[in-house]
C-alpha cells in the first residue's frame, strides 16, 4: 500500500536562514541510508516536508531499519500519495486506506486535516468532519474519539494528498556533517562507542583512533574494535580508523614512571597522539567515554591533568552518566555484545594495581621527565607506522 516515507525533523526546523543547509544534508543523508533497499528510492523535499518515494516495491521493514539510523530524522511516517481529483475521490482512497491500514476495526479514531493549499474548496474541519463520516458508513464498528483516539488519521492538502496514520520514531538529533568533525579515541570497551555514535547524533562526522599494543592484545582485539567502528558507522557514515602501535610506549611508560601514575602518563600520551591526527583530519576536538568518577583516570583531578595536555577541546558526552544509563545505550544502539566479548585492549593489559585518583600536575611532569628523547623518537614512530583503515556499515 505505501509507496513512500514522509519524513519529519524536529529542531531543523527552527534554523532560520540556515534551515536550508540542515534539509539538504538530511535529504542527502536519507538518501545514503536508502542506497541499499531494492528497489530504488527518491528524496526530495517539498514546503518544509522531505519525502522517501520508492520506485517499485520494497522491503518495508528494511527501508524503516535505514531510515531509523538517520539522524535529525524524529519521525517516519509510511504515507500514501494521491492525486488531487475532488473530495469524492479523496474520500475513496480514505475508505481504502482505512480497510488495509487497520486490518480491526473496532478501534476509536480522528481525523485531522491540514490543508497547505488554501485554494482546496473545503476547509479542513470541514473535510475532517466529512471523511469522517463517510469512515462511519464504510465500517460501522469504529467510533470517533476527538480527545484520545487509538489511531488519528492525518490527511494533507499538498500538491499531492498525503494520508498516514502512523508514525515511527526515529533517531532524531541532527544531520551528520552539519557540525564539523572530530577524533574518537576508540577502545574495546562500554563506553566509547556509545560516546561516538552521542556526538554523531549532534551532527559531528566522527574520526577514530585506536590504540593497539600487540603481542599483549591480540588481532582478535583489533578486529573488535573495528566491528564497533563499523556499528557506529551505520549512524554516522563512513570512518576513518588510525590504528596506532601502542606496545614500545607502554613499556617504556612502565618502566620510567611510579606505577601509581601509569593510568594518567599513558593517557596523556594517547591524547597528545590523537590530537596529532585530529589535526591532520582537520577535525575540531577529541572525543571520549569518559564519565566523572567511574574509574581513577575519570576522577575531576585525573581529566583536568590529561586535559593539560591537549590543545583543542575535548568532548565527554557521557561525563554524567552512569554506568546503567551507558549499557542502555550501547544495548539500544547494538555495541554492547560486541563490546563485551573478552578480548583485552592496551587500556585493560596495562593497568597499575593501586592508581592515583588525584593527581598532581606537576608530580606527573616531574616524571614525565624522565622520558626524554627516547619517548619523542617513539612518538614520532608511532606516528608514522600507523595504520588507516575505512570503516563502512
Amino acid at each position: 500500500m505505501y509507496q513512500a516515507f514522509l519524513i519529519k525533523y524536529g529542531e531543523i526546523g527552527v534554523k532560520g536562514k540556515n534551515r536550508h543547509i540542515f534539509e539538504d544534508t538530511l535529504v542527502s543523508q536519507t538518501s545514503n541510508a536508502l542506497k541499499s533497499i531494492d528497489g530504488g528510492f527518491t528524496v526530495r523535499k517539498e514546503n518544509g516536508r522531505i519525502y522517501a518515494e520508492a520506485h517499485e516495491e520494497f522491503d518495508f521493514d528494511e527501508a524503516v531499519g535505514a531510515l531509523s539510523r538517520v539522524f535529525g530524522i524524529v519521525g517516519i511516517c509510511p504515507v500514501v500519495l494521491a492525486e488531487d481529483e475532488g473530495f469524492d475521490k479523496l474520500a475513496q482512497t480514505v475508505v481504502a486506506y482505512v480497510d488495509q491500514a487497520l486490518p480491526d476495526k473496532d478501534v476509536t479514531f480522528k481525523v485531522i486535516t491540514r490543508r497547505a493549499r488554501k485554494n482546496y474548496p473545503m476547509e479542513s474541519m470541514e473535510i475532517s468532519a466529512a471523511l469522517g463520516e463517510r469512515l462511519l458508513e464504510a465500517y460501522p464498528q469504529l467510533k470517533v474519539d476527538v480527545h484520545s483516539p487509538q489511531v488519528t488519521l492525518h490527511v494533507e492538502i499538498r500538491n499531492k494528498i498525503n494520508l498516514y496514520s502512523q508514525t515511527i520514531p526515529g533517531p532524531g538529533g541532527m544531520p551528520v556533517g552539519t557540525a564539523g568533525r572530530a577524533m574518537l579515541l576508540l577502545s574495546g570497551g562500554i563506553d566509547s562507542p556509545v560516546a561516538g555514535y552521542m556526538i554523531a547524533k549532534r551532527g559531528v562526522k566522527i574520526d577514530a583512533v585506536y590504540f593497539h599494543a600487540p603481542p599483549y592484545t591480540s588481532e582478535r582485539a583489533k578486529q573488535k574494535v573495528v566491528d564497533l567502528a563499523k556499528i557506529i558507522a551505520r549512524y554516522a557514515g563512513p570512518i576513518r580508523l588510525h590504528v596506532i602501535n601502542f606496545t614500545d610506549i607502554q613499556l617504556y611508560i612502565y618502566d620510567k614512571c611510579p606505577h601509581d601514575q601509569l593510568t594518567i602518563v599513558m593517557r596523556r600520551y594517547m591524547m597528545k597522539l590523537a590530537e596529532h591526527f585530529a589535526k591532520e583530519e582537520e577535525d575540531l576536538g577529541l572525543i571520549t567515554g569518559e564519565s566523572i568518577g567511574q574509574v581513577a583516570s575519570q576522577t575531576m583531578q585525573s581529566m583536568a591533568v590529561t586535559n593539560e595536555v591537549c590543545t583543542m577541546p575535548v568532548y565527554r558526552p557521557l561525563i554524567g552518566f552512569d554506568k546503567q544509563e551507558i549499557v542502555d545505550v550501547a544495548l539500544k544502539i547494538g555495541t554492547y555484545e560486541t563490546s563485551i566479548q573478552p578480548f583485552e585492549d592496551c587500556c585493560t593489559i596495562f593497568v597499575a594495581k593501586h592508581p592515583v585518583t588525584k593527581p598532581n600536575l606537576k608530580s606527573i611532569l616531574k616524571s614525565e621527565t624522565h622520558l626524554g628523547e627516547k619517548m619523542d623518537a617513539m612518538m614520532r614512530e608511532a606516528i608514522d607506522t600507523a595504520e588507516v583503515i575505512r570503516v563502512e556499515a
